[in-house]
């Protein structure tokens, strides 16, 4: 089925359940349509364990998947539900539908409506799991551009002395000479919001090519 498009995009009314989901905002993003999904919800809940609440109840494996989450949790309080989530759709083998993939949901305010990031390929990676982690990191391309994102306004990238903001970052990326393939590895605090996180991510698509591709590994700190 095709996503229903809401009149009220940056706020989603989930499962008949009078919660609320106050989805991130993009200027533009570069997916504004996805067929054959299954919604899944992420609640900013300060009731809850880690104030945050997991619906996956209408999720199909063979489907789209489709993942609301509140713009105000924090990596932190994400990211393991988002691990959950991609284990399972990865290591189930009923009904399994190698062209699926995965989308977050944000508020395109270019159109007014919905728009969607694809994370189908993106592997998380915690500073819990420590073995993992640093095998991971330790196993990246030497010439890979490192960028560690404290916040918005403090981003340091692996070729300049000094920190930069988030529109810096675009015109740096922008302007760097494109000879050969850069490989982009994200470093980011747990404290982002997912509001940051789609930010930077909706920022990063704006200027990626075939010379400068984004790692499939992104490191939380």
């Amino acid at each position: 089925m095709k996503y229903l498009k809401f009149l009220i995009p940056f706020l989603l009314l989930a499962c008949n359940n009078d919660k609320i989901i106050i989805l991130p905002e993009v200027k533009q993003s570069n997916i504004q349509e996805v067929l054959d999904v299954s919604p899944a919800y992420l609640f900013y809940d300060f009731t809850a364990v880690n104030g945050v609440e997991l619906n996956r109840k209408n999720l199909i494996i063979s489907t789209n998947w489709l993942v609301n989450i509140d713009k105000r949790l924090t990596l932190k309080q994400v990211i393991p539900h988002i691990q959950f989530l991609q284990n399972k759709k990865r290591s189930s083998e009923l009904h399994k539908n190698e062209d699926a993939k995965n989308f977050y949901s944000c508020n395109d305010t270019s159109i007014k409506n919905l728009g969607f990031i694809e994370f189908t390929e993106v592997y998380y990676h915690l500073k819990d799991s420590v073995a993992s982690y640093d095998k991971t990191w330790s196993n990246l391309e030497e010439n890979s551009l490192k960028i560690q994102v404290e916040s918005l306004k403090e981003i340091q990238i692996s070729s300049l002395d000094s920190t930069i903001n988030l529109q810096g970052l675009v015109t740096e990326l922008k302007n760097k000479p494109k000879t050969e393939t850069e490989i982009v590895v994200l470093k980011l605090s747990e404290t982002l919001t997912f509001q940051d996180y789609i930010s930077l991510k909706s920022a990063l698509n704006s200027v990626l090519s075939d010379k400068l591709v984004l790692d499939e590994n992104e490191f939380i700190y």
